[in-house]
């Protein structure tokens, strides 16, 4: 599996382990819904500010995206 299936996979079991909606998630980390959702279907090419922000959203690692 590649670095973005990988990252949609995991931010999707991370948000649904809060309970969060792709919506809670964006207001959490300054997104739009839609971005978060075109991340999450892959069509998303996110940069590593983008990736900070949804990491500290989720409370989690870099790495706990990415892994």
């Amino acid at each position: 599996m590649d670095v973005r299936h990988r990252l949609a996979a995991n931010m999707k079991r991370l948000r649904k382990e809060r309970g969060w909606s792709q919506e809670t998630l964006a207001d959490e980390a300054g997104l739009d819904r839609t971005y978060v959702s075109g991340i999450e279907r892959v069509v998303r090419n996110p940069t590593v500010s983008v990736l900070e922000r949804i990491g500290i959203a989720l409370d989690c690692r870099l790495g706990d995206l990415l892994d």
